[in-house]
């Protein structure tokens, strides 16, 4: 009987260290490039571990209340954890940017969110204009819509153009699949010349042309139509946004076009 418990507690202890050594492995594989991402010319924009290539919009620096790195993810705190300082008002927040800009590229990035969670990210950001036109530490820019589309607090009460993966307030999704709420779903944003495409879950759900028709029309019944110059393409940061919302991002790489 002695001998038959001590195999089984040596089995036992076997699988938890093969499970263990698992779910190592499954993590060291997040935030790195394989060769061939590489060769392809992909490059890593968080590199699971700091913040380096980021910084606060208006800010010199990321605002560690607001954003933090857990377990080879950016997530952005609930504000409900965020301190209040002695006036009794919460450190304020902004959005999370990126240092470098960019114009053609092909972005990639992994995402979750909680029940009721919004999030987004946003491209084609001009800094300046955004402090010139919006609030101090928020982006003015094209918005990938990040959302627990299923949730009761949101139904009836949201446009078509302001669930996941919408330009938003411009452009509605269509074949929508996203993963069950605290799963990472990845998506892609290929902003290439005047065409953009956005992806979620390895399917194509929004497709535009800067300059068109249909594109001018849009953007003229958007709420973004009052601030000068917004429509235009220029080489502009790439942005997460600081909503009220637990988030968290993995995977976050770019390529060049």
């Amino acid at each position: 009987m002695n001998y038959k418990k001590s195999i089984i507690l040596k089995v036992a202890l076997l699988c938890v260290m093969i499970s263990g050594c698992n779910t190592k492995h499954n993590n060291e594989k997040h935030n790195q490039l394989t060769q061939a991402e590489k060769d392809q010319g992909w490059e890593l924009l968080f590199d699971g571990k700091t913040f380096n290539g980021w910084r606060g919009l208006g800010r010199e620096h990321v605002q560690r209340d607001h954003w933090k790195i857990e377990e080879g993810t950016i997530r952005k705190v609930n504000n409900n954890e965020v301190p209040v300082q002695a006036n009794g008002k919460q450190v304020e927040g902004g959005d999370l940017m990126t240092v470098e800009t960019y114009d053609n590229f092909e972005l990639y990035f992994e995402w979750k969110i909680k029940e009721a969670g919004n999030s987004g990210i946003k491209y084609n950001v001009s800094e300046e204009m955004s402090m010139q036109y919006g609030s101090k530490y928020s982006a003015l820019g094209f918005e990938y819509q990040i959302l627990d589309d299923d949730s009761e607090q949101y139904k009836g009460k949201l446009k078509s153009t302001q669930f996941t993966a919408s330009l938003y307030d411009m452009i509605a999704p269509q074949n929508i699949h996203l993963k069950p709420v605290g799963q990472f779903n990845n998506s892609r944003i290929i902003l290439d010349r005047n065409h953009c495409e956005h992806w979620l879950n390895g399917v194509k759900v929004v497709e535009y042309e800067f300059g068109s028709a249909e594109f001018d029309s849009l953007f003229y019944l958007s709420k973004y139509h009052k601030f000068p110059g917004f429509e235009k393409r220029r080489k502009g940061h790439i942005i997460i946004t600081n909503h009220s919302d637990d988030s968290w991002h993995r995977n976050i790489r770019i390529r060049k076009l």
